[in-house]
């Protein structure tokens, strides 16, 4: 555990003030729906990126790009200084390793307990662990999370935002590196979104992770949010920090913000 921890914050160090993922001229359609037209950006080390647009923007689109659920057609992803278009499908897939995706679903398994559920990423990953060192592991993540007395419930037995902060445990259990949030308060009422909200700021802190956010909830934005890149018709409309978001005058930048 020492050992790992150690790499881990060996890798963070050496991309101080560097991007953990940089995207230049992604393309992605469906047919003859250009979804990503000419998306560029960078994430940078520890930060929370929030990616705003309407429905539709292809804000989802971008996170399943990144870890590859979805092959682009067109333009580079290089995350940790890789570009995903050279690399096989080992040197890949240990790349994903270091990669957390929360699902807007959450993608619980339905069969299983928490407990389980916790195992099973742990077992495929971090196959080094000790039967001790993964159920000490996954008793922090759901102390982390607020729901240490979950361990053997399942799925169906758990509330929306209950599940929310389960999925959101599964994910943290490996020690990611980067994590993507598919849209992590849809469906919540206004206080379990803020506590989802916080939960992310959490890990940020504890885990020392670079994020992107993706949602279409203001407040969450503002909550969570370093910098906020906004999407439009396929393409980066406008990035900046909150207070660039709030002052400007731009009419469909102000119709999110009111």
């Amino acid at each position: 555990m020492i050992a790992t921890q150690t790499l881990r914050t060996t890798q963070a160090e050496s991309l101080v003030d560097k991007p953990v993922i940089e995207i230049s001229g992604l393309k992605k359609s469906f047919g003859q729906q250009e979804v990503l037209i000419n998306i560029s950006l960078k994430l940078m080390n520890g930060e929370n990126l929030v990616v705003l647009g309407k429905s539709g923007s292809g804000k989802s689109v971008l996170i399943k790009c990144i870890v590859g659920l979805l092959h682009a057609d067109g333009g580079t992803i290089n995350v940790f200084e890789k570009d995903l278009n050279t690399l096989n499908s080992n040197e890949f897939n240990e790349l994903r390793k270091k990669i957390g995706f929360l699902f807007q679903s959450g993608a619980l398994y339905d069969s299983m307990t928490v407990k389980q559920n916790l195992e099973f990423p742990l077992h495929r990953i971090k196959t080094e662990l000790t039967d001790k060192e993964v159920q000490e592991k996954i008793a922090e993540v759901l102390e982390n999370v607020g729901l240490a007395d979950a361990l053997h419930k399942m799925p169906s037995q758990l509330s929306g935002g209950m599940r929310k902060r389960i999925s959101l445990a599964r994910t943290i259990v490996v020690d990611p590196m980067i994590m993507l949030y598919d849209e992590p308060t849809t469906g919540l009422d206004p206080v379990t979104s803020d506590e989802i909200s916080s939960l992310i700021n959490d890990v940020q802190k504890k885990y020392k992770t670079s994020s992107v956010i993706i949602t279409h909830d203001i407040k969450c934005a503002l909550n969570t949010a370093n910098r906020i890149i906004m999407l439009r018709d396929g393409e980066v409309y406008m990035e900046g920090n909150i207070e660039n978001f709030e002052k400007t005058t731009d009419p469909f930048i102000q119709s999110f913000f009111q």
